[in-house]
């Protein structure tokens, strides 16, 4: 069950137990004196995400601060249950950094203490929402490279850059339990390359290659932001809209299927033709009952798109 806004925290958050003198109920623990970090030459302080939407991006705390909430403004901008538009300031003041509750809703915990503000340590965690979790450390511009490597391979298709299975399955179940339990609409769209094969077999697999990598930039630069795009087959891409009903999935995938009909595709001077079918599911629906059952659903709306003549757009 989801916490309600007035709860400080989920109960299922575990409270870390020290010589400390713990708080009681919506009690704030008080800043405690941390000795100061003073990171060697080169080292900047930087949060790594290791949990949530977020997973594995790398954010650097410049002088000005960083700021984390939902707000499009914010530096960090999480799109998660229980985070206020303006959550959270990170700043650093004279080689000390700090974090600001900016008077959220539902708090933001350093090692499992609810604070309005409070001097990081090197490998301090914080968590902002429902499932984000942050660990402050220093890293040099080498190890910050190296980490988003690590998320790319991680999280990401090697062709196409998009998101991989993988991560698609995980974000499409948390996007649904999100749905649910605040009774919005979400929408899975399925697209497939018509008649790929034919493009493999007439001029090569790395053309072939260069085709899925066109379709995704132009599909990515149709979807918005928040929309997240997946590589989930072979050919075939996955799109998850939140707030979208499936009217407007259906608008979408027509917008997507006209803008790959309109994009350029050559080889050398010969022309390729390139289109795709595009099957569309979304909640609420009485017989969607999980992430399995939309995408079921969806998989039977690609398959009527591709049985009606393909190249088009099916419920």
């Amino acid at each position: 069950m989801a916490p309600r806004e007035d709860q400080p925290t989920p109960a299922s958050v575990p409270r870390i137990v020290s010589e400390r003198a713990r708080p009681r109920g919506d009690e704030l623990t008080p800043a405690l004196a941390v000795p100061r970090y003073v990171p060697s030459d080169g080292k900047r302080p930087v949060l790594v995400a290791l949990a949530g939407p977020l997973l594995g991006e790398v954010y650097v705390i410049q002088q000005a601060g960083l700021v984390i909430g939902r707000d499009p403004t914010a530096a960090v901008r999480l799109l998660e249950e229980g985070v206020s538009r303006r959550h959270a300031r990170f700043e650093t003041v004279e080689g000390e950094t700090r974090v600001v509750d900016l008077g959220s809703t539902n708090g933001t915990w350093v090692r499992g203490e609810r604070i309005k503000t409070r001097a990081l340590t090197d490998g301090d965690r914080v968590r902002i929402g429902q499932t984000s979790v942050f660990k402050f450390t220093h890293q040099d511009p080498l190890e910050e490279a190296c980490a988003r490597q690590l998320l790319e391979a991680a999280l990401r298709d090697p062709l196409t850059r998009s998101f991989n299975r993988r991560y698609f399955l995980q974000r499409l179940a948390a996007e649904m339990a999100y749905a649910d339990r605040h009774h919005t609409a979400l929408s899975l769209l399925l697209i497939d390359l018509d008649w790929f094969k034919m493009v493999n077999d007439t001029f090569g697999h790395a053309v072939g290659d260069s085709v899925l990598l066109r379709v995704t930039e132009v599909v990515q630069a149709k979807i918005r932001i928040d929309d997240v795009l997946a590589r989930y087959g072979g050919e075939e891409f996955a799109v998850i809209a939140r707030d979208t009903p499936l009217d407007g999935a259906l608008k979408l995938g027509e917008r997507l299927r006209v803008a790959v009909a309109e994009a350029s595709f050559v080889h050398g001077e010969r022309p390729i033709e390139v289109r795709v079918s595009i099957g569309c599911a979304a909640v609420p629906h009485e017989d969607v009952a999980g992430a399995d059952s939309l995408l079921s659903r969806a998989d039977e709306a690609l398959f009527r798109a591709k049985r009606n003549g393909r190249n088009r757009v099916s419920p």
